[in-house]
């Protein structure tokens, strides 16, 4: 465990800056394009074509930075608490209604953030441990101001999420870059949270877990 790195603020703030561009670079590269079949082009169905481009990479843009904002922002001042409606709102907007399905669990109310943001970015994780999409199932257990949050992935093909387990276990670290800077951030919020983190094999399925 003494061996995971430990970069220093301005570093750490960098990498997620380059996670959070990494993540919103291609929506916002298919809008242009669609723009420009728009300035060049007059046929109605090239039109038509570019302007549902433009509205779902819109929206898929829209909420990976409605998700960025929590999973890694502020969020309010320090001690601050989250509405978990709004946790909700947001993680099924980022996990959308591809391949990958969300399903939530847990009560209504407000919970403490950095718990939330745990919570946000064990369930970003999860969209990796199923590179062939499949289900993800997010349950929060217990008292909301001292939760257990369990996570079933759900898919052919399901696998631990990427780089997490290098994290947790402390073994076979990655290096430390836009990649690799969610898991390691994960790992980081377990521990401000005071929260331990586990994933298993269950059968085909993976189990993550975060507890006190």
């Amino acid at each position: 465990m003494n061996d995971i790195p430990k970069p220093t603020d301005l570093d750490l703030s960098a990498l997620i800056a380059s996670k959070i561009c990494h993540d919103v670079i291609g929506p916002v590269g298919a809008i242009y394009n669609g723009i420009e079949i728009l300035d060049e082009d007059d046929d109605a169905e090239s039109n038509s074509y570019a302007l549902d481009v433009i509205r779902n990479v819109t929206q898929q843009a829209s909420a990976r930075l409605q998700f960025a904002r929590f999973a890694f922002g502020a969020s309010g001042s320090a001690g601050a608490q989250i509405d978990l409606s709004m946790a909700q709102q947001i993680s099924e907007g980022f996990v959308g209604d591809g391949k990958h399905k969300l399903i939530w669990v847990g009560q209504s109310g407000h919970m403490e953030k950095n718990q939330v943001k745990l919570l946000l970015n064990l369930i970003a994780s999860s969209i990796s441990a199923l590179p062939r999409g499949g289900e993800i199932k997010s349950t929060i257990v217990g008292d909301l101001a001292s939760p257990e949050f369990e996570i079933i992935c759900r898919g052919k093909g399901a696998r631990a999420p990427q780089h997490l387990t290098e994290f947790v276990s402390g073994q076979n670290l990655p290096p430390l870059d836009a990649l690799s800077i969610q898991a390691y951030y994960t790992w980081r919020l377990a521990n401000t949270a005071g929260m331990r983190l586990e994933i298993l094999k269950n059968g085909d399925d993976i189990v993550l877990t975060a507890r006190k």
